[in-house]
């Protein structure tokens, strides 16, 4: 599979909260950054960040494409139920199939 199309696959599992997917899709080693959260572990990310879908009405990838070995950045935006739109990017990380870190960077609203 192609570094895009497991992320793909992580987006799409993400918001169809099949947590068993996304368990496999991430490494063990994974670490994740955003501006709320700094360099947490598998554990914590499928914890504290996975579960949130539940908020968007949709999700919509808007750029994903591949920024060398094992690189990828994606722009997606988001619907919240309140109404509110945002962009958001990240520049991950795959290796062997699995993303083995994600750096968030949070857009504003569009």
């Amino acid at each position: 599979m192609e570094d895009t199309e497991v992320v793909r696959a992580a987006f799409e599992a993400y918001l169809a909260q099949d947590l068993e997917a996304e368990e496999r899709l991430i490494a063990d080693d994974f670490v994740f950054t955003s501006p709320q959260d700094d360099h947490i572990d598998k554990a914590a990310f499928l914890q504290r960040c996975f579960p949130t879908a539940e908020r968007l009405v949709s999700q919509v990838i808007l750029e994903l494409v591949a920024a060398g070995p094992g690189a990828v950045f994606i722009l997606y935006e988001y619907k919240l139920r309140s109404g509110d739109r945002h962009r958001n990017a990240e520049f991950i990380t795959v290796r062997g199939g699995q993303l083995v870190e994600t750096q968030v960077f949070f857009g504003g609203r569009v």
